[in-house]
């Protein structure tokens, strides 16, 4: 076999790997290597064209060059030059071609990462996730960035009670979030301040780290981070159906309340996942820099028994125990039922002092179903004393909802708590949006603990979601107390009607 019948087949397996391997990895390997790998086909397309150039120069003899005005360099007509051969030209062609080719594809590269629209490519993504902000990449998606923030501005009134106190009418800016949160790789990061009511509190700020332990995504988490409590209590209050959290998360929450300084584990199976977590202070605790925290160890569980096209059974549990700090010296927490303007709107009991430790537990059962979905959760706490009997408290729940343009809900199978509705005709694109119809009854039983009342409270709720970012919310609640303490003793009930716009971003 002459060089030349064994070069042409090397230099058409060469054009074939350069067209076909960029196809074949396209999901493995990234734009920089992509780019690397096409320059190195086209370097080695050319020394094949110089080798094929040098046989075929061999096989005919010196061709004299022939000049732009159709004569040789040594000034005899062209015609009369050693002709090169059509074979020749046509594979001279079809190499010229498949460098011009690879060529295009380098521009086809470079173009797609400088757009950011290629796969895994640099530039920004707006609207993922349910919020409206956007999300920068690099090249090879191992650095990520994303500014985010929320507004939620809250209008209430309240009238029928007998108390004129209660008959109240009032606006507030329940919370103003900016921060950015981005990822290095496997790492995590997370920082986010609050300005609602002229103060500043960090929120979410923490540290993650994104792993597989045992075969299951886990992810370990180090900061301030909102603890895994209940349904409703591990949701952002942005993605809860109701302008409140309900009564089992209000009433079973620890002294350190939703959020605190410490390190949580999230491990996620297929329809379960479960986490443990040790939590000191948030960091605007009162006591914090002057007392030992109080530090909670909590666990949280879920579990889909039944899963499926059309929905899922969700069943949960949680349990906590808190060793209160000794700055602690009493425990009234009145958390409001009806709408978070109304102070006066809430379940007294008497202080219970010297506390030194409590412990919670909680239940859930519910599931979606289409468009549907329902969840009832219970919750208690106990306080214990160093100078009284241990007190307990109870809050429970019973929700049901329906989104009437036949979204999925916003509950998540994975993680057991609300994210973002997914809109299907957005008001933004020339839809009408997503609309929920939901409702609560919520139990509030303070009467273990010294001159304890009652209360409870039904909400219906109208959600109006714009878009998968934005939210309009409007919550009737007919509220009834019996507290047995404070300004507002007695049975008494009246009507509170509140509305929230809603951006998160």
């Amino acid at each position: 076999m002459t060089i030349k019948s064994r070069l042409y087949p090397a230099l058409a397996a060469v054009l074939f790997a350069g067209a076909c391997t960029p196809a074949f990895a396209a999901h493995e390997v990234t734009n920089a290597e992509l780019l690397k790998l096409i320059k190195a086909q086209s370097a080695e397309i050319n020394e094949l064209k110089q080798r094929l150039a040098a046989v075929e120069g061999a096989r005919n003899g010196a061709t004299p060059v022939v000049a732009a005005t159709g004569t040789t360099a040594s000034g005899t007509p062209a015609a009369a030059a050693t002709p090169v051969s059509d074979e020749t030209a046509r594979r001279e062609a079809q190499v010229d071609n498949a460098i011009a080719d690879t060529r295009e594809s380098e521009m086809a590269v470079a173009m797609a990462r400088g757009s950011g629209k290629a796969s895994g490519g640099s530039g920004a993504r707006w609207g993922r996730g349910g919020e409206a902000g956007p999300v920068f990449r690099s090249d090879d998606g191992f650095f990520t960035f994303k500014p985010d923030g929320r507004l939620l501005y809250d209008i209430s009134r309240t009238s029928g009670s007998g108390y004129e106190t209660r008959n109240i009418t009032g606006s507030q800016i329940t919370s103003a979030r900016l921060g950015g949160e981005g990822t290095i790789g496997a790492l995590g990061y997370h920082i986010e301040a609050d300005f609602a009511d002229n103060e500043v509190a960090l929120r979410q700020t923490y540290l993650t780290y994104t792993t597989q332990v045992f075969g299951n995504r886990t992810k370990f988490y180090l900061g301030n981070f909102l603890k895994d409590l209940g349904t409703e209590g591990s949701s952002e209050s942005a993605r809860v159906p109701f302008m409140l959290r309900n009564a089992a998360t209000a009433v079973g929450q620890p002294v350190v309340s939703y959020f605190g300084m410490g390190g949580q584990m999230r491990m996620y199976g297929d329809g379960w996942h479960v986490s443990l977590s040790v939590n000191g202070n948030a960091p605007n605790s009162s006591t914090s820099g002057t007392n030992t925290d109080s530090t909670t160890y909590l666990t949280r569980a879920h579990w889909n028994p039944l899963k499926g096209a059309d929905g899922f059974i969700h069943m949960g549990a949680w349990y906590y125990y808190e060793k209160i700090s000794d700055g602690v010296t009493s425990i009234n927490n009145t958390p409001a039922i009806a709408a978070d303007y109304n102070d006066n709107l809430a379940v007294s009991a008497s202080s219970i002092a010297n506390p030194t430790q409590d412990h919670g537990k909680g239940f859930e059962l519910g599931g979606v179903y289409r468009n549907f979905w329902m969840m009832n959760e219970y919750g208690k706490r106990t306080i214990d004393s160093s100078t009284a009997d241990s007190v307990s408290r109870h809050g429970s729940s019973f929700a049901a909802g329906w989104m009437i343009t036949g979204e999925a809900p916003g509950f998540s199978r994975t993680s057991g708590s609300w994210k973002a509705v997914k809109v299907t005709n957005p008001v933004t694109s020339g839809g009408w949006g997503a609309f929920e119809l939901a409702g609560r009854v919520d139990h509030y039983d303070y009467a273990d603990a010294p001159r304890g009342g009652k209360g409870k409270s039904y909400t219906l709720g109208l959600n109006w979601y714009l878009n998968d970012w934005s939210r309009l919310m409007l919550n009737w609640v007919h509220w009834n107390t019996d507290n047995k303490v404070g300004s507002f003793q007695g049975p008494d009930a009246g009507n509170t009607v509140s509305m929230r716009a809603q951006v998160v971003f």
